[in-house]
């Protein structure tokens, strides 16, 4: 009898579970349960937040109170929000959050304004209509990774 293999794609990646009969299978994917997907997907987030914080050295600091702007280099109000955006958890954080980060970092912005613009550029989101949160969008995240943080990893 052929191997059956099932393929499972998840946010960290893709979990494979095989096994020789349907039985085996459903038995393994009973060991796969929410716990334990929770916790996978943490360590992964873990490992890629300090990947991170060592890719943006010199650019911003990611602190116990949340990330600081560091870079002396001149950025545009909408480069400073998705690099705070882009370092706190989820990429997602309350316009309040982010105006208090941008303050520490030194940066007055127009962070309302901006946010505004922002969506209407695709970069961010509201993952609750009516929730103060604002979330950066795949986009978004490509935006930073291709467009923003090359220019500051310049010496």
């Amino acid at each position: 009898m052929p191997r059956i293999t099932l393929s499972i794609n998840t946010p960290f990646g893709v979990i494979e579970v095989s096994g020789e009969t349907p039985e085996e299978v459903l038995d393994a994917l009973e060991r796969l349960d929410q716990k334990f997907i929770g916790e996978v997907n943490e360590r992964v987030s873990e490992l890629l937040a300090t990947q991170t914080k060592d890719d943006l050295k010199g650019v911003v600091e990611v602190g116990r109170d949340g990330p600081i702007i560091v870079t002396k280099k001149k950025l545009s109000h909408y480069a400073c929000i998705g690099l705070i955006l882009y370092c706190v958890k989820d990429h997602q954080a309350s316009s309040r959050e982010i105006t208090r980060r941008l303050t520490a970092s030194g940066k007055k912005v127009t962070v309302p304004a901006r946010l505004h613009e922002m969506r209407g550029r695709g970069h961010i989101f509201k993952p609750v209509d009516r929730a103060p949160y604002y979330k950066l969008s795949s986009k978004g995240v490509k935006w930073i990774e291709e467009e923003v943080i090359p220019p500051l990893k310049k010496k």
